[in-house]
């Protein structure tokens, strides 16, 4: 009778087989893992681009009511060194008569080349328009941590383009003699993203007098 009763006993597990057991688990466990950690990184890839897309529209966004707002009947309205581009503007409050002087530049003296904007504050005199014109040049060429407190940050760029459009066809806005003339019928800006980003490539974008109606090509 014990003899019956103790080879109906339950049997347990064996070393090996519990070795293989763990090892099952362990195996499922990695294989888990990789897969929540495949995505958390689409997750943060598809969020990095997202931000860069909304980076993006927002300069190119503002780009174009710099340029929509440019100040008629004043001199030096817009000016191209192949440096920077500055714009005089009216100011973006309606119920303020002001100007504005705005600018744009690629600059990498932080090891990555940013597209830039800067803006003065709004100036009421001739002189005071002058000086905002010139701080806009300097802040360009070499700016203080007085001037860098007015700039914005856009895009990792690797390099852009400006071109006009005058006389029914589009040129370089330095090698024929526009880099100083005010008031294109239509402006081009090429920008070359910057490679290792999730935004890369060549983007180009038209701009275009209103008073003109359709796109220039």
């Amino acid at each position: 009778m014990r003899s019956q009763l103790s080879q109906r006993a339950p049997r347990g597990f064996t070393l090996v087989e519990l070795l293989v057991a763990l090892l099952v688990m362990a195996l499922l466990s990695l294989m888990s893992w990789r897969g929540l950690d495949g995505m958390a990184r689409a997750v943060a890839q598809n969020r990095a681009r997202a931000d860069d897309v909304q980076a993006l529209q927002s300069g190119l966004a503002q780009w174009g009511a710099d340029l929509d707002a440019m100040a008629d009947g004043v001199s030096n309205v817009l000016d191209w060194n192949g440096q920077v581009l500055r714009i005089t503007r009216r100011s973006a409050d309606p119920a303020d008569p002001a100007l504005q002087v705005v600018a744009w530049t690629v600059r990498g003296d932080t090891g990555q080349r940013q597209w830039l904007r800067w803006q003065s504050p709004p100036v009421h005199t001739r002189g005071d328009w002058q000086n905002a014109w010139q701080q806009a040049a300097q802040w360009a060429q070499n700016a203080d941590g007085a001037a860098r407190r007015s700039e914005v940050p856009i895009l990792p760029l690797r390099d852009w383009q400006l071109f006009f459009y005058r006389g029914d066809a589009w040129s370089n806005a330095l090698s024929s003699g526009d880099a100083t003339a005010a008031n294109p019928d239509a402006v081009r800006l090429v920008l070359q993203l910057a490679p290792g980003y999730p935004l890369s490539g060549s983007l180009t974008r038209d701009w275009v007098r209103s008073t003109l109606g359709t796109n220039k090509s």
